[in-house]
C-alpha cells in the first residue's frame, strides 16, 4: 500500500488544482489521481469571461495548462488512475483506484461531475453520431449544419452561442417559459440571428439512421407534438457529481452532494469535499477554486493538529 502522501486529491478540475497549489506550498506531499485529463470540464468550456485576472477572456484549456504548471512548479504529482472505493481504516483513509491502493490521513474530494442525460429514445444510440455534451469539442463537425441545444442554464446558451460559429442554425429547446442563465448570455443569444428559441418544450426522442436527423418535441402546453429536422442535439441539462467510489462511507443528498461545513471537511475528520461534488456549491470555476483553497489550508491545520496531539498514524 502506498502511504508517501499527506494528502491525496481525488479528482483533476480546477477546485483539485488551486488545493493542490496551497498544499504543495506548505510542503505537503501530494498526488491528484484523475481517471481521465487533468481540467475536468473546463477543457470543454471555449471563452471564460467571468475568471479574475483575464480581462481579454480565457480559454478553459489555457486556463487549466497554467493550474497545472503552477501546481507541478510546487512539487505536485498526477497520476491517472481510476478511484473504486474509498474507505476508513484505523485512522486512515483507503483510497482504492484500478492499479494502487493508497493511504493518507487528508483526502479532498475533487472528482467533479459528468453531464446529466435526457434518458430518451436515441440519446444513448446517437451519442458521438450527432448526441454530444460538449460543443467545444465537437462544434467544428457540424459547419453549415443544423443542430438542437436543450437547456436554459448559463451552459446551454453559452454553448449555443458558441455552435453559431460553425452551425447555420441553432434551435435553443428549453422546458420552461424562460431562462435560469444570467441576462448577459440570455441578451446575446436573443440577438444572435443564428438562434431561436423554443419554450415550454420537452424533447421526445431523437430519431435517425446512420447519424441524427431530427427529434421529436412536445409542447408542455398543448402536449402537440413536433418533428424537427436537425443533424446535432446537443444537450446541456445539469450535471450528475461523481461520487459513486464512496458507497456508504457518505450521506449524500437525492442529487449525490456531499455536505460539508464551512471549512470544506465531510462528517468525517480530514475528509474534505470541494466543486461541483459539494452541496450548496455555486459550480462556478472561480468558487471551486476558492472551495479548493479552503480545503486545503484546513487540510494543513488538521495534520499539524493531529502531529502535535500525537495521533498521527504512520
Amino acid at each position: 500500500m502506498n502511504r508517501d502522501y499527506d494528502v491525496i486529491i481525488i479528482g483533476g478540475g480546477p477546485a483539485a488544482l488551486s488545493a493542490a497549489i496551497y498544499t504543495c506550498r506548505a510542503l505537503l506531499k501530494t498526488v491528484i489521481l484523475e481517471k481521465r485529463y487533468v481540467g475536468g470540464q473546463l477543457l470543454g468550456t471555449e471563452l471564460i469571461e467571468n475568471y479574475p485576472g483575464f480581462p481579454d477572456v480565457i480559454s478553459g484549456v489555457d486556463l487549466t495548462q497554467r493550474m497545472e504548471a503552477q501546481a507541478k512548479r510546487f512539487g505536485l504529482e498526477i497520476k491517472y488512475e481510476e478511484v473504486s472505493k474509498l474507505e476508513l481504516i484505523d485512522g486512515l483513509k483507503i483510497v482504492t483506484t484500478d492499479t494502487d491502493k493508497y493511504a493518507s490521513h487528508m483526502v479532498i474530494l475533487a472528482s467533479g461531475a459528468d453531464p446529466k442525460k435526457l434518458g430518451i429514445p436515441g440519446e444513448e444510440e446517437f451519442y458521438g453520431r450527432g448526441v454530444s455534451y460538449c460543443a467545444t469539442c465537437d462544434g467544428a463537425f457540424f459547419r453549415n449544419k443544423d443542430v438542437a441545444v436543450v437547456g436554459g442554464g448559463d451552459s446551454a446558451l453559452t454553448e449555443a452561442i458558441f455552435l453559431t460559429k460553425y452551425a447555420r442554425t441553432v434551435q435553443i429547446i428549453h422546458r420552461r417559459d424562460a431562462f435560469r442563465a444570467t441576462k448577459i448570455y440570455q441578451d446575446e443569444a436573443f440577438s444572435n440571428q443564428k438562434i431561436n428559441v423554443i419554450f415550454n418544450t420537452l424533447i421526445e426522442s431523437i430519431y435517425g439512421k446512420e447519424k441524427v436527423e431530427g427529434i421529436i418535441t412536445q409542447s408542455v402546453l398543448t402536449k402537440e407534438k413536433k418533428s424537427i429536422a436537425c443533424n446535432g442535439v446537443f444537450i446541456f441539462v445539469g450535471s450528475v457529481p461523481n461520487t459513486g467510489f464512496l458507497g456508504n462511507l457518505l450521506c449524500v443528498d437525492a442529487g449525490c452532494h456531499i455536505e460539508t461545513n464551512i471549512h470544506m471537511e465531510t462528517a468525517i475528520e480530514g475528509l474534505y469535499a470541494v466543486g461541483d461534488v459539494r452541496k450548496w456549491s455555486y459550480r462556478q470555476i472561480a468558487t471551486g477554486v476558492g472551495e479548493g483553497v479552503i480545503a486545503a489550508i484546513a487540510a494543513e491545520n488538521k495534520l499539524a493538529e493531529l502531529k502535535a496531539s500525537g495521533k498521527l498514524k504512520k
